[in-house]
Order: C-alpha cells, then structure tokens, then sequence
C-alpha cells in the first residue's frame, strides 16, 4: 500500500496519519477505529512486546493477564484511560488522547515486567476522582496513591562456601619457604643421619604414648562411680510448732459427750431465765 497527496491536500500532516492507519490495519484493529487517527486529537501507539520476555509460556499468561477474564481487564483500561486497546500477537495497538496513551504503554510495561495490572488500574481510579475536585487539582497526589511492594522477588541461592576475595595488592605473594629452610631455622638440616632418624622415633613414640593414655582413660570411664546425692537430714520440729496431743484428746472427749444439737450450759441458763421472766409477766 501507497500513500500520496494530492492538490488539494491541505494538511500535510496527514500523510503521517495515512501511515499510522496502514499500520493499525496492519494490526487486526477494524476499519472503524483505525479511522480515528485522522481527527486532530486522537493519536496511536504500537507496543512491541514480544522481546520483553523470553520464556514462552511466561509471555502467554502475563498477556492473558493484560486481557483479563473474559477481557474485563482491558475494558477496565480502555473506560480509565479513553483509549481502544488492540491485542494482538506480539503487540499492543492504542488508540486515544496523547495522555490516555501515556498510561496504557506503562501499564503495558509494567504487566510484561510481572507487576499486575490490577495495581496501575487502581492508581488510575483514585487519579481520576482527585482530578475532579478543583482544589486538589494543583496539589501533590503522592500521599493519596498506593504504595505496593514487591514481595514475590527471586533471591539468588547464596552459597554454602563463601570466598571472600582479598584485597587487590601490585605485589606478587610472598614465596613459600622450602624444606631446606625450615631444616635451616630449626636447626635439622646440621645434624646426622643417626640423629635425625632418633628424633623421628622419639615422635613416634610420644604420639603412641598419648593414644593410649587417651584410649586407657576411656576404658576407666565405664568403672569410675557416679557421684552421690548429699543425705538431707530431717529439721527438728521447732517447740512453737508442737501440737498439745493432750488438749486435741480433751476436746474429742467433750465431743463425744455432747448430743448433737444440744444446748451449752450458757445457753440452758439464758433459756431458763427467759421462761421465768414469761411467767411472771402472765400473772
């Protein structure tokens, strides 16, 4: 397909939006959006996707997620920005105002880098409904809109050995002493043969000494007692803690001698004293 102009071609802008048409044809979007591009305030924009994600699978679901449940998603997109939103294959075709577009290519973004698209709609929401109060219009939004972290970030499995790198040095490492001149600082390298040779049994047998000191303590181990606990001896009873057994066997006598409900003899002259007090009353 050509575009050309002719002489009575008075825009010459138009033939850039010509182009755009193609483009959005091009893209599956219907003759009857695609046409819009050629009013003054409506603009397009083709969001390649397809380089955004490697993994297949992974670019099918987080374009799915764009789309949404039965496309509840996009529609929710194209009612908050103004804009007719095309998907299709490895790109994004928009169609709307200049600021519309702004949003849907961060939303776009935003969804292939794995940030869902549900959290940009709702900042969407609340920028809408503070546009509409006037005062709040000149004002920072930032303490109105959400602020979401990303909790499902990939940690990269440290290792169990960990090299901690030394510091950069110009010089070359120290050389390791040789043989020879650790015989030389402790004195081996003038001795003889014969000598040499008896200090190397000398060694032997004091590493065997000290194995089988250790092995024999071992063994002991099984035969030594264990420590006993300490006899607690039983505090005397202290003469302010004694009970009188004389007075207990006193009481348990009266007690006994009592009938149960009987009167004390307290109460028995009390009672009399009442009844005489009565009868002399009724005569």
């Amino acid at each position: 397909m050509t575009v050309c102009t002719t002489k009575k071609t008075f825009d010459p802008y138009i033939i850039i939006r010509a182009r755009d048409l193609i483009k959005l044809l091009a893209r599956s979007v219907s003759f009857e959006q695609a046409i819009r591009i050629l009013q003054d305030d409506v603009a397009c924009d083709i969001i390649k996707i397809g380089s955004l994600v490697r993994n297949k699978e992974r670019f099918v679901k987080r374009r799915q997620r764009l789309i949404g449940p039965k496309g509840s998603t996009l529609k929710a997109l194209e009612l908050l920005t103004n804009c007719y939103i095309m998907i299709q294959g490895n790109t994004v075709s928009a169609i709307g105002p200049f600021s519309g577009l702004k949003e849907v290519r961060k939303v776009v973004l935003d969804t292939m880098k794995n940030i869902h698209p549900i959290y940009n709609i709702k900042t969407l929401m609340i920028k809408r409904e503070l546009a509409k109060d006037s005062e709040l219009r000149s004002q920072s939004w930032e303490r109105f809109l959400p602020q979401f972290k990303h909790k499902n970030v990939n940690k990269r499995k440290e290792p169990k050995k960990k090299t901690v790198k030394k510091e950069y040095t110009p010089f070359p490492p120290p050389q390791p002493e040789s043989q020879i001149d650790k015989e030389l600082a402790s004195g081996e390298y003038f001795l003889k043969a014969s000598q040499k040779k008896r200090q190397k049994m000398e060694a032997i047998k004091a590493k065997q000494a000290e194995a089988l000191t250790k092995r024999q303590e071992e063994r002991n181990k099984d035969f030594i007692p264990p420590k006993e606990k300490p006899v607690v001896k039983p505090k005397e009873a202290s003469s302010e803690t004694k009970i009188d057994v004389a007075a207990i066997k006193e009481k348990v006598k009266k007690s006994r001698n009592k009938k149960l409900g009987a009167l004390t003899a307290e109460e028995i002259k009390l009672k009399m004293e009442v009844d005489e007090k009565k009868k002399k009353k009724k005569k």
